[in-house]
């Protein structure tokens, strides 16, 4: 697609204040393939002066008829899928049958679960002798990251707009071309002007004024748990409600009686799945110390399929920050038994699929998100110390139980202190509540508990 040089402002693009520009790069072959706008202060205040001006009229609409626009926009997106899933692989690197599978389908799937919803979601109901209101919180401040940059920014400006908000949406610098793309669907489906708003830029620039901006009634943010914490931190001294989905080191706690071969290759996928930048991989294999070494050479002998079937890392700086974990992984005493941190090709930002063996808790490849194609394996002794170690980081996003018996698998994810746990490689479920425990976040995305979030409660008493 062709970049807009400009900003997606109350239903129209319009120059940014300022001359300052974002260089989009492939990270296949570090070339610029495109320059967008960095948006300011002022570019934000006017997005969300927008934003507040098209509220009211938005949060009246009736659900059928905010149902009606959601559908329309799942239906543009689904025209443009091959669009979408090109443009994804130009600035993300993510290969393109990926691409088409997973960063074009799934939202597509989950702006049509929030057409649904929207159409029959109780927002009244009679509780005793009071009427519950469930409305619009308001003006939205959507800041989304790089990694899934179509699905983030649904999974929020969804429900957001099923819920009666308007938007202000703050795209990662990496991944703009995606969002310019999703204006123009939001834009061909009919969505009010004012209703939903692009302001691409910087972080520290665009991000802090979105989150700093007394017209934004909820920032909902996904990425790094050390950004999380300063926007939490903003939010509170405003009392601003917040939406948090940070960091993930999950686990992937294979029992004695899991078939271990399926296990472990469904694992290694799972690492490897979009080049490691995923924030709920199960990025820790935890191992009964009986079939330790097996699994070991199943796990070694699968990432080695991946070389050549991965993308590379969406940057430099977090191509840099990956092999500088491998690199602390094998100065801690762990064991290298696939890729390392050599560069595996003379040009794009790639890091070999890597494996670690005879990891300790306490490692910090053991303790830290890595986001890249990184996988450590542990040993436990029995069920106890499996479960200590699995609930032995500060995060608690997602995870997988393996058993020969279902209700085995479920017994021990009841104990886990994460959000979502796959059993036995249960798929992935649009509908379900996704968001974590600990320092992962707060709140929840998708289906009905991700379109709570975005409404606030009023009783009338009778």
């Amino acid at each position: 697609m062709k970049a807009h040089d400009g900003l997606y402002i109350d239903g129209t693009w319009r120059p940014a204040g300022s001359a300052d520009a974002i260089e989009v790069v492939n990270p296949a072959d570090e070339q610029v393939i495109a320059r967008v706008p960095a948006g300011s202060a002022l570019d934000v205040d006017s997005a969300v002066r927008a934003a507040r001006a098209a509220l009211p009229a938005w949060a009246a609409t009736p659900p059928a008829e905010r149902a009606a626009r959601l559908a329309a926009l799942r239906d543009v997106l689904a025209a443009r899928k091959d669009e979408i899933a090109e443009t994804v692989t130009a600035e993300l690197g993510s290969p393109l049958p990926f691409s088409q599978a997973v960063h074009a389908a799934v939202p597509i799937a989950v702006a049509g679960s929030y057409a649904d919803l929207a159409a029959v979601h109780p927002f009244e109901e009679k509780v005793g002798n009071s009427t519950v209101l469930h409305e619009p919180i308001g003006v939205v401040g959507a800041i989304t990251p790089w990694n899934y940059p179509l699905h983030q920014i649904v999974a929020k400006v969804a429900p957001a707009l099923a819920a009666g908000c308007a938007i202000v949406l703050k795209p990662a610098e990496d991944t703009p071309l995606t969002a310019q793309l999703f204006a123009e669907a939001v834009h061909e489906a009919g969505v009010p002007a004012g209703v939903f708003n692009l302001v691409t830029g910087l972080g520290p620039v665009a991000g802090q004024a979105l989150a700093e901006h007394p017209g934004v009634d909820l920032v909902s943010f996904t990425g790094s748990t050390a950004v999380g914490r300063r926007i939490g931190a903003v939010a509170g001294a405003a009392v601003k409600k917040v939406a948090l989905e940070l960091g993930g080191k999950s686990a992937n706690v294979i029992l004695p009686s899991a078939d271990l071969a399926r296990a472990v290759n469904v694992g290694v996928a799972n690492v490897m799945s979009n080049s490691g930048q995923t924030c709920s991989a199960w990025t820790r294999m935890l191992v009964h110390r009986d079939r330790y070494a097996e699994a070991v050479d199943l796990a070694a002998t699968a990432a080695a399929k991946y070389g050549d079937r991965i993308g590379p890392l969406v940057s430099a700086r977090q191509r840099d920050r990956v092999r500088g974990y491998i690199e602390k992984g094998v100065a801690e005493g762990a064991r290298l038994v696939a890729g390392g941190p050599e560069a595996p090709r003379e040009r794009g930002w790639f890091v070999s699929p890597t494996v670690f063996a005879d990891v300790t808790p306490d490692m910090t490849i053991a303790q830290e998100e890595i986001f890249g194609p990184v996988l450590s394996i542990l040993r436990y002794e029995d069920e106890d110390d499996a479960l200590r170690i699995a609930n032995g980081t500060v995060y608690g996003l997602a995870g997988a139980v393996w058993a020969a018996e279902e209700a085995e698998a479920v017994a021990f994810a009841r104990r886990m202190d994460t959000g979502q746990v796959d059993i036995n490689g249960g798929r992935f479920n649009p509908l379900a509540p996704f968001g974590g425990y600990k320092q992962s976040g707060v709140g929840r995305e998708l289906g009905a508990h991700g379109l709570a979030e975005y409404l606030q409660t009023k009783s009338l008493q009778f």
